[in-house]
């Protein structure tokens, strides 16, 4: 009796359980309609359902029909999800966007009742991900897209994830906002934990990190929270800088990763700027971070662009995208590849949405806004070290009074970049060389111009700079 007791007291919870997920989830996609627009949520997020719930990680599948629109919804609404998740005080931490697994469409809300149930549970929910729930499935190696300004990136990670231990441990990737290092601390994890599922990974960022220290601190519970973490056997950590000026956090995540390190066991933290140039970290920290291995992530040069434009188009299906629209976003979305991606979304689902097909002229009306936004602003001052460099002279003699030809030449090419790349007035340009007159400028300008048309070399040198500014 007493079992049956047990069982029905269970059964009751889950129940409860199971209400409270499907009240929360109603009231989440009333805001987001709200928020987003009915045309927007229809399309994209009405078609969500609820999958597995797993308590122990806290964590919450949203199934789709297709993985393009998981990845979609992922990419343009993943953290308002999470965000109202977490409001919504039900349990919720972490949120997965995965494609449903069968073909008759998502299956609705189950909530894993005990280790067994919640194995079999993750299992099936996605094959391919790792056991940590908050693990990206589509962030994995595979689809990481590489070249020369990430692939040292993308071969430490590869090492730090491997069966064989790596030689090094931290490893610190750094480089801007949305060049990719998200994307390779899950494919880590999801790597690490295929060859040791029974191991321990620890993903979440810094802010996260402090967050949950502080609340451990006021709950007197900092022991449990010490011991989650150096139970890890691979801990990641994203964007160390927001810790900065946090002392006892920095002092919590230095013994932190002290202890592991003794232990064995592999880190790898990311953060926007290499570790000398991180302010208000301990020195102590920063010298563990530098002491492992460092490895930048430079942003995607053309060629990248093109091969990630490439494999998106592949999976993308209907309307097809055409050539001359995968080099306009290439060349025009240069800021980080989260944006070229987000651009490319943007012109796949509005043609879905609205049967229209995908050309040129479409293209650059859909993003002219975002075109605009990625024209980089070119300085003086960077046109007259590209200027000094391509011509060998030191940068000084932009700027001195010297009339040599040998250095001459080379300040009238700076001062003709300068007039057509750059919004500055003739006046302005002529006292940052110097202090020269305008009419110094103008001649500079009009012999430049004149020497392109006679002087193919010449030409070929203000070709190559312009090239090399313009990234």
């Amino acid at each position: 009796m007493k079992d049956n007791a047990a069982v029905d007291e269970r059964e009751g919870q889950t129940e409860g359980n199971d209400a409270r997920l499907e009240s929360a989830w109603a009231v989440i996609r009333a805001g987001l309609r709200r928020d987003i627009g009915a045309r927007l949520f229809d399309q994209w997020l009405k078609p969500a359902r609820l999958g597995v719930y797993c308590p122990d990680s806290q964590t919450i599948d949203l199934l789709f029909a297709s993985d393009f629109s998981a990845n979609f919804v992922s990419g343009q609404f993943g953290d308002r999800l999470r965000m109202a998740w977490r409001s919504a005080n039900v349990g919720v931490r972490e949120v997965r966007l995965l494609r449903a697994p069968d073909s008759t469409g998502p299956r609705l809300l189950q909530i894993v009742r005990d280790s067994h149930d919640a194995e079999a549970a993750c299992d099936a929910s996605v094959e391919e991900s790792a056991p940590a729930s908050n693990f990206q499935p589509r962030h994995s190696f595979d689809q990481f897209v590489t070249g020369d300004s990430n692939r040292f990136a993308f071969s430490a990670a590869q090492a730090m994830a491997s069966v064989e231990q790596p030689r090094f441990t931290p490893l610190f990737l750094h480089g801007g906002t949305g060049q990719g290092k998200t994307h390779l601390l899950h494919a880590a994890a999801a790597a690490f934990s295929a060859h040791s599922p029974s191991a321990q990974v620890l993903y979440m960022s810094a802010e996260r990190f402090m967050m949950e220290f502080v609340n451990a601190m006021r709950a007197n519970e900092s022991m449990a929270f010490k011991a989650r973490l150096r139970a890890a056997r691979l801990l990641l950590i994203d964007d160390i800088q927001f810790i900065a000026g946090k002392g006892s956090t920095q002092e919590e995540f230095l013994h932190t990763i002290n202890d592991l390190i003794d232990a064995g066991a592999r880190i790898i933290i990311t953060a926007d700027r290499a570790p000398q140039m991180l302010d208000g970290i301990d020195p102590r920290i920063l010298s563990r971070l530098a002491g492992g291995l460092v490895a930048d992530i430079q942003p995607a040069d053309l060629g990248l662009r093109l091969a990630i434009l490439e494999g998106k188009r592949v999976v993308a299906g209907d309307p097809p995208v055409p050539d001359a629209v995968i080099d306009f976003l290439a060349r025009s979305i240069r800021s980080n590849v989260r944006e070229l991606e987000g651009a490319f979304n943007k012109l796949v689902a509005y043609g879905q949405l609205t049967g229209r097909s995908i050309d040129l002229e479409f293209a650059q009306g859909m993003l002219a806004d975002a075109v605009r936004a990625n024209v980089r602003r070119i300085t003086v001052d960077e046109i007259q070290k590209a200027c000094a460099a391509h011509y060998r002279i030191d940068p000084a003699e932009m700027r001195s009074k010297r009339r040599a030809r040998a250095v001459a030449r080379p300040r009238q090419v700076a001062m003709y970049l300068a007039k057509k790349m750059t919004p500055r007035s003739l006046p302005e340009i002529g006292r940052i060389f110097g202090g020269r007159d305008h009419s110094t400028v103008i001649h500079a300008v009009r012999t430049i111009e004149e020497l392109r048309q006679s002087n193919p070399d010449i030409d070929a040198d203000i070709r190559a700079l312009q090239r090399q500014l313009e990234g």
